[in-house]
């Protein structure tokens, strides 16, 4: 496997707005249990072992975590973990948090909040952080209706000071745009990995040309979504459990993990793409951080284009 030693910085680094980070990052959305995300009775991960993970990835160069206030399990809230882990912040430590869904305390999934709601699930994160305002929040979108109520009461929270910049989550194009006429977007969140389809890579274009970071979820995952990767690969950071045997050809030639392998092409993607792996396991996150360091030939990429989700 690739040396764990290896720092974020060996990814490059982008900007969220005026905010520098290393393009590989962090997800915190598997902190809080082990298993599949949101599982029913899904159990707590070990406290001690998910605050040694947060502190690892910062001292590995990790300066981006992505997390949500829905992120948690009976005994365990990613947030929560964050504060704990690492307050007081460093200088430099970028939080992106997500609003729009959101559960009750037993964890079912609540319908998406109003306008009104949304102050009161940006208020939460503050609360759970332990922050007087937050670095980047990312509307979360389900379908294709009008954003620009949601998005609007977000740039109003902006323009007095709770958020610094402004971002959105599972969207389509045109959404984008309108939300652009309100504020000014600095990342988009969207599924992105190995067999994208033209349309989604239509996405990651436009982002590039405009300067936005798009910031990819599932780039390991994959088609397998919040069930996480396969065990049988790496573990919870490892590979699809569709990997395709082109992936799993380049993995052995290099003599790293299949998901080491789709990290670095996710990298490859544009300058303006950024990655937020996930694991609790500090031998995992060590090798995602690791992936930064990849380069892939003219060659390799041109397989792993080929493959088909």
């Amino acid at each position: 496997m690739t040396s764990p030693t290896i720092d974020a910085a060996a990814a490059g680094t982008w900007k969220l707005g005026d905010l520098t980070v290393n393009r590989i990052g962090f997800g915190t959305m598997r902190l809080a249990q082990t298993g599949a995300a949101f599982a029913p009775g899904a159990a707590p991960r070990d406290r001690d072992q998910a605050l040694a993970v947060l502190r690892r990835a910062v001292e590995l160069g990790v300066n981006h975590l992505d997390t949500a206030a829905f992120y948690f399990s009976s005994l365990r809230s990613a947030n929560e973990l964050i504060n704990r882990a690492l307050a007081p912040y460093p200088d430099g430590l970028v939080i992106a948090t997500k609003v729009g869904p959101g559960r009750d305390p037993s964890g079912r999934w609540l319908p998406h909040a109003t306008p009104e709601q949304l102050r009161g699930q940006v208020e939460e994160n503050l609360r759970q952080l332990g922050r007087d305002h937050l670095d980047v929040v990312n509307l979360r979108i389900v379908g294709t209706d009008s954003i620009a109520e949601r998005f609007g009461a977000l740039a109003e929270l902006r323009e007095a000071g709770l958020i610094r910049h402004l971002g959105l989550s599972n969207i389509h194009r045109h959404q984008l745009a309108e939300a652009q006429a309100i504020a000014p977007v600095v990342c988009v969140q969207n599924m992105y990995g190995i067999g994208a389809s033209p349309q989604e890579r239509e996405l990651v274009d436009l982002c590039g040309e405009q300067g936005i970071a798009f910031v990819p979820f599932y780039s390991i995952a994959g088609s397998a979504r919040e069930a996480g990767a396969s065990v049988a690969d790496s573990g919870e950071s490892g590979a699809s459990a569709a990997d395709s045997g082109e992936v799993h050809a380049v993995a052995r030639a290099r003599q790293v993990s299949a998901a080491q392998i789709r990290l670095a092409w996710t990298l490859h993607q544009g300058a303006h793409v950024l990655a937020i792996p996930g694991t609790g396991d500090p031998d995992h996150l060590a090798e995602n951080v690791a992936a930064g360091s990849l380069r892939l030939s003219g060659d390799e990429l041109a397989a792993l284009d080929s493959v088909d989700r």
